[in-house]
């Protein structure tokens, strides 16, 4: 089924590609936060055709022979805007396009490179959780975008990381590097050693709520390692960071620590689950955007992990 299932959308991504998005992201703009290292940073609100999928944190990094990208956006037209910002600032071709997850605000632009015949990285988990959600993206994508979803296809990884790779982009080494089950099953951090900028993804929200598609005390035991990490500065997947690093995570730390917290003790209460999503962690509301979207999903999340403790 499987098989079946990738051919179907090879010939869905045959059939659409090279078709023009409707319209650009208003307001697209990058900062150079560190020498060579663009962001440029999504908006809060959901997905709609007025921002057409541009909610995620996406970027590049230049160096003398090439340029790796982070993350394309949450849509072609979106990944078109990076792809026509990454021209005007070089004219070395992109040689890697790194897919930091599998979750739609970061990859449905990548079929903006595909011109470019770039690697696009993913983690080794990477392709198994596109084929059991390839489906029911592109249904979503559709109906959030309507017309403007035209030309945001699934674009299949062709480099695939089980721990560590190096890139060399000319006198600039990026490090991409795997981690175990945390925010998904298969998040990938980027590091400009030139630099000590650490692009974290969604292993790092700010300001906006945190999402756990994995595992709760996975999530915690990875932040526990990135702290181990010397980045001058750092990139979350949502938000800014103007934070020195690691303080930066403090908050992010908290929210999931009462949210461990109290999903135990509901558990131990013998709380039902929608008893725990109606009461766990509502102190939380006024620190973060976005809350009512996303923690009750967390706390689902949680409960089904921490039960069977």
């Amino acid at each position: 089924m499987i098989a079946v299932r990738i051919a179907a959308l090879a010939v869905a991504a045959f059939l659409c590609r090279g078709l023009p998005a409707a319209g650009s992201p208003a307001g697209f703009e990058l900062t150079e936060i560190a020498s060579g290292n663009h962001v440029h940073y999504g908006s809060f609100a959901e997905r709609s055709p007025d921002n057409l999928g541009d909610n995620a944190n996406i970027g590049f990094i230049a160096g003398d022979r090439c340029v790796l990208a982070v993350d394309a956006g949450g849509s072609l037209a979106v990944g078109q805007a990076l792809r026509q910002a990454i021209r005007r600032a070089t004219d070395k071709p992109v040689c890697y396009v790194v897919l930091t997850h599998v979750h739609p605000d970061h990859f449905f632009g990548a079929a903006a490179f595909l011109a470019d015949k770039p690697q696009f990285v993913a983690h080794e988990n990477y392709p198994r959780q596109l084929a059991a959600r390839s489906r029911p993206y592109l249904n979503a994508l559709n109906r959030d975008l309507g017309a403007a979803a035209a030309g945001s296809e699934i674009v299949t990884p062709t480099l695939l990381v089980k721990d560590s790779v190096e890139f060399d982009l000319g006198g600039r080494t990026v490090r991409v590097q795997a981690w175990p089950l945390a925010h998904t099953d298969d998040d990938l951090t980027v590091y400009d050693e030139r630099t000590g900028t650490l692009w974290l993804s969604d292993l790092l929200f700010v300001g906006h709520t945190p999402v756990i598609d994995g595992s709760i005390t996975g999530f915690l035991d990875v932040m526990d390692r990135l702290r181990r990490i010397e980045a001058q500065r750092v990139v979350p997947g949502h938000g800014r960071s103007e934070v020195r690093w690691p303080a930066v995570m403090e908050a992010q730390q908290h929210y999931f620590e009462v949210i461990l917290k109290e999903t135990r003790a509901a558990i131990r209460a013998r709380k039902t689950i929608q008893q725990a999503t109606d009461e766990v962690g509502l102190s939380e509301r006024e620190n973060w955007a976005l809350f009512d979207v996303y923690h009750r999903r967390n706390v689902t999340t949680a409960y089904t992990e921490l039960e069977w403790e």
